[in-house]
């Protein structure tokens, strides 16, 4: 098995003939999800995604991949492919786009009709190109002859795409399942994957997601019974919390608030715009009359009306997490039910326990997947892995899109049906794959890194700065004012010491005074008389006392005033 090395340095010339995959994103996380492929000095890339931030990313909104490798050579590429309209792979194409707004844009109906509202946003039009399962004629990129093929998932109308080049043909799954009675009759395209498989698979980009599960993920049908049982026992409003993505689930919903006589109300800006988005395209079947305005369905009786909203998550603004804290104008009372309608993202556990604990709180009953059969996951299961393996028969196995662990479970899965350990390649974001005559290798590594987005704001935000914000959250910020004798070099009057999120009392920090003190004669004796390198010790040497007197390590700002 052929695993990434710390000391990877920057990859060899690619040969002409040859075939270079870079993942930018995907690898060793859930989201982010983006691969660049290179032949012959032009570039394809498939899928541009976001990684939504954890508690210790305080203050950012997304997280993109690093465009640092291919940002000189943006006028090389010749398309960016999405095989599925979920923010992890199409919430990043704005912010590549805003860097060359040209780039070809090209998915099935439904994915670009939600990046074309998302693009809306950011006043950008895109250039785009809608293609379905079975194109493949006309679908031709510079040197990449691209097929595609339907896979099922949690949203309609998602692709695999088959990758052909003169280095050999890659097959990328995307995200999918195998799901034999999906909701929408659209199932995925083994016929073709087997095929495909017959043609000669040289590299296969798997989904790892689910590659830990044993077995098969349950069909979507199958949570029926789960579904319609919360509304024919709840008393009053059913508020539903989904993706604002998951039309499977939304239809699943509408039809048994329909079946109950309940209204309808979406909330949320992007579950509106999402649902109207599917509504419009056919995806989504709504009997007449069944959606309602808000403020129509608040003046309805309780017992009649379904609530659809954002924040499966625990995300802190999403409409179910400000229900929760009550900083919304819905109030969730006693006799209310929630349906939390969704997997929990890897990170986001205490958030969405923080939100079911707060819902509960105020008289709600609380309904999701620990407690009920009320979602399924949109990822395959190992058996479905095993089967692809079976069916493909691929020269080489690259996983893809999960945590480290899944990949490597996934790698497994490919060893286990037979496949080579040297041709099973286990490699993280920024490390470089290049297949050259008909064999993969790993070859060296390029930038791959986090960039955030903080409000407009985009890559500002460092590890460094990332540091400073848990800093101030969790150990506070005492800002020490101390006004210095030109002449002299000593303190002219008594510093102030002034304290934010950090409980001692100002008085505390009495005896810090004398550590100024030192400080100032340290540097007086040594000739130091600049303000900033004097703000620089006392800092020092202020956070050094704290540390030791109250166990904290607040951060110290100096302020150094020439009197």
């Amino acid at each position: 098995m052929s695993h990434p090395h710390p000391e990877l340095q920057k990859p060899p010339r690619l040969p002409n003939d040859g075939l270079r995959i870079v993942a930018l994103g995907g690898l060793g996380e859930i989201g982010r999800n983006m691969t660049v492929f290179e032949q012959a000095g032009r570039l394809l890339i498939v899928d541009c995604g976001v990684l939504f931030p954890e508690e210790h990313q305080p203050g950012v909104d997304v997280i993109l991949p690093d465009f640092t490798w291919i940002r000189d050579r943006l006028d090389k590429i010749e398309a960016i492919v999405l095989t599925h309209g979920h923010e992890d792979h199409i919430g990043g194409v704005p912010y590549l786009l805003r860097e060359r707004a040209d780039i070809p844009v090209v998915g099935s109906r439904l994915t670009l009709a939600l990046i074309k509202e998302k693009l809306k946003e950011h006043r950008i039009v895109p250039k785009v190109h809608q293609v379905k399962e079975g194109d493949r004629t006309g679908t031709t990129y510079g040197p990449f002859d691209l097929e595609f093929l339907a896979v099922n998932h949690s949203i309609p109308d998602g692709l695999a795409v088959a990758i052909r080049t003169s280095a050999g043909l890659v097959l990328h799954t995307g995200d999918f399942k195998m799901d034999q009675f999906p909701l929408d009759r659209r199932i995925t395209d083994l016929r073709g994957f087997a095929r495909l498989g017959d043609e000669g698979v040289d590299v296969f980009l798997t989904d790892s997601t689910n590659a830990e599960v044993p077995g098969f993920t349950t069909a979507e049908r199958d949570l029926t019974p789960a579904i319609e049982q919360v509304f024919r026992t709840a008393p009053r409003r059913v508020i539903v919390s989904s993706f604002a993505s998951h039309v499977h689930r939304i239809q699943q919903v509408l039809d048994q608030s329909h079946a109950y006589g309940r209204k309808v109300a979406f909330v949320g800006r992007s579950m509106v715009r999402n649902m109207g988005v599917a509504q419009d395209l056919g995806y989504l079947t709504v009997p007449p009359n069944l959606i309602v305005p808000l403020d129509q369905l608040e003046k309805m009786a309780p017992n009649k009306a379904t609530l659809i909203c954002t924040g499966s998550q625990g995300e802190p603004m999403a409409a179910l997490s400000r229900m929760a804290s009550r900083d919304h104008k819905i109030r969730v009372g006693e006799g209310d039910t929630i349906l939390m309608a969704s997997s929990v993202i890897p990170g986001n556990e205490n958030a969405i326990s923080n939100v079911i604990n707060g819902l509960t709180r105020w008289g709600a009953n609380v309904v999701h997947k620990g407690n009920a059969k009320v979602h399924v996951s949109g990822h395959a299961s190992a058996g479905e892995l095993v089967y692809c393996y079976n069916i493909v028969k691929p020269r080489h196995v690259m996983p893809v899109h999960g945590e480290f662990r899944h990949l490597r479970a996934n790698a497994d899965l490919a060893i286990s049906t037979g496949m080579d350990a040297d041709r099973v390649v286990l490699a993280e974001d920024g490390v470089v794959i290049d297949l050259v005559k008909g064999r993969a290798k790993i070859t060296g590594k390029v930038a791959a890194g986090n960039v955030y987005v903080d409000g407009n704001v985009v890559g500002g935000v460092t590890e460094a700065t990332l540091k400073d914000r848990r800093t101030l959250a969790e150990e506070g910020v005492v800002t020490v004012l101390a006004i210095v004798d030109a002449d002299t070099g000593t303190l002219a009057d008594p510093p102030d010491f002034l304290v934010r999120g950090f409980e001692h009392d100002p008085r505390a920090f009495d005896p810090a005074v004398t550590v100024i003190e030192k400080t100032l004669a340290r540097a007086a004796s040594e000739g130091i008389g600049d303000s900033r390198r004097l703000e620089q010790m006392i800092g020092r040497d202020v956070g050094r006392w704290a540390q030791r007197a109250f166990r904290r390590t607040p951060m110290i700002i100096p302020v150094v005033i020439d009197a």
